[in-house]
C-alpha cells in the first residue's frame, strides 16, 4: 500500500479532510488562542498540555473577523471584556473537555492495554496449556509408542523364536529324511546287487544250458549232416550208376540209331563226278521227336559247290529219320547233331 492510500479513510477521502482531523486542528488553534490570552491576564501557571502529535496537512486559511460598526468607547471595552471572559470561558471549558478527552482516551488505552495483555496472558495461557496437552500427548504417544516397539519387540522375538523352532523341527526332520533316504538307498542297493547276483546267477545258468543245447544241436547236426551226407554219397553214387547206366544205354541205342541214318542217308546220297575222296561237307541237322526234318544248315563247306548240294539234297530227300521213341536219348543225341559227308566215309 502506498502513503497516498494510507492517507484515505474509510469513506475513501483524504485523512486531512475528515472530521476528526478538522475537530483536532480547530481545537488546537483554540487552545493556542486561549493560551496566549490567558497569560495576559493571569499569572496562574497551568501545567503543559499533554503533547498531541498531529501532522496538518493544509494550512485552512482563517476567517476574516465580522465587520463591527463602530460604537462608543465605554461599550466597546465593556464588550471587549465580556468577550475575554467569554473566552476564557471558552477556553477553560475547552481545557476542560480536553482533559476529559484525555482521560477518556487515557482510559481507553489503559483497558485496551490491559485487555491486549489479558489476552496475551490469555493467549500465552492457551499455549502453555496447549504445550502441556501437547506434551502430555507427546508423552502418551511416546509411552505408546514404547509399548508398541516393546510388542513389536516380542512378537518379533516370538516369530524369531518360533522360526528357529520351526528351522531346527526342519533340519531334525530333513536329517532323518535323510537317515531314512540313505537307509533306503543301501536297502536298494543291496536289493539291487541281489538281483543282479541272481540274474548273473540265472543268466550263467540260461548260457551253460544253452552251450549244453547248442553242443547238443551241433553234435546232432553233426551226426545228421554225416547221414545226410552218406546218404546224399549213396544216392549220388546210386544216380551216378543209374545215369551212367542210363547214358550207355543210351548211347547203345543212339549208335544203333545213328547207324540207322548214316545208312538211309548213304543210300540217299549221290556224290558228283567231280567229287574227290578228300572232300567233306559238315552239315547240321534238326529233327522233330516224330523224326521230321525241322532244318538242315552247312556249316563246314567242302570247296565244291555240287559236292555241298549233293549232301544238303540227301538231307532232305528223308522224309522221316529213324529216332529213338525215348525222349531223353533224342533231346541228347538226335534233337541237333552234325554229320560229314565224304566220299569214303558217312559219319
Amino acid at each position: 500500500m502506498t502513503g497516498q492510500e494510507r492517507e484515505l479513510t474509510s469513506t475513501g477521502v483524504p485523512q486531512w479532510k475528515s472530521p476528526v482531523a478538522l475537530s483536532v486542528a480547530l481545537h488546537l488553534l483554540v487552545a493556542g488562542v486561549a493560551l496566549a490570552g490567558w497569560s495576559w491576564s493571569s499569572t496562574i501557571h497551568e501545567p503543559p498540555p499533554s503533547s498531541i502529535s498531529a501532522r496538518l496537512i493544509t494550512q485552512q486559511k482563517p476567517e476574516p473577523s465580522p465587520i463591527v460598526e463602530p460604537v462608543d468607547q465605554p461599550d466597546r471595552e465593556r464588550e471587549q471584556k465580556e468577550l475575554e471572559k467569554q473566552k476564557q470561558a471558552e477556553v477553560q471549558k475547552r481545557q476542560k473537555e480536553e482533559e476529559t478527552r484525555k482521560a477518556a482516551e487515557q482510559k481507553k488505552l489503559e483497558d485496551a492495554k490491559r485487555k491486549a495483555e489479558e489476552q496475551v496472558r490469555k493467549r500465552e495461557q492457551a499455549k502453555a496449556e496447549e504445550l502441556k496437552v501437547q506434551k502430555t500427548r507427546e508423552a502418551e504417544a511416546a509411552s505408546q509408542k514404547a509399548a508398541a516397539e516393546a510388542k513389536e519387540r516380542e512378537r518379533r522375538k516370538a516369530e524369531a523364536d518360533a522360526e528357529k523352532q520351526r528351522q531346527q523341527e526342519a533340519k531334525r526332520k530333513a536329517e532323518e529324511e535323510k537317515r531314512r533316504q540313505e537307509e533306503q538307498r543301501k536297502r536298494e542297493e543291496a536289493e539291487r546287487k541281489k538281483k543282479e547276483e541272481q540274474a548273473r546267477q540265472e543268466a550263467e545258468r540260461k548260457r551253460l544250458d544253452a552251450e549244453r543245447r547248442l553242443q547238443e544241436q551241433q553234435l546232432g547236426a553233426q551226426a545228421e549232416q554225416a547221414r545226410k551226407a552218406r546218404a546224399d554219397e549213396a544216392r549220388r553214387q546210386e544216380q551216378a550208376a543209374a545215369a551212367k547206366a542210363r547214358e550207355t544205354q543210351m548211347l547203345s541205342e543212339s549208335q544203333k540209331y545213328q547207324a540207322l541214318i548214316r545208312e538211309r542217308l548213304s543210300q540217299a546220297w549221290y556224290p558228283p563226278s567231280s567229287a574227290t575222296e578228300d572232300m567233306t561237307a559238315r552239315l547240321q541237322i534238326t529233327l522233330l521227336p516224330t523224326g521230321e526234318l525241322a532244318g538242315v544248315k552247312l556249316v563246314a563247306s567242302s570247296g565244291n559247290t555240287a559236292f555241298d548240294n549233293s549232301a544238303l539234297g540227301a538231307v532232305k530227300s528223308l522224309s522221316r529219320y529213324p529216332v529213338p521213341s525215348e525222349r531223353d536219348t533224342f533231346e541228347t543225341y538226335f534233337r541237333q547233331f552234325t554229320i560229314e559227308f565224304n566220299p569214303r566215309r558217312l559219319r
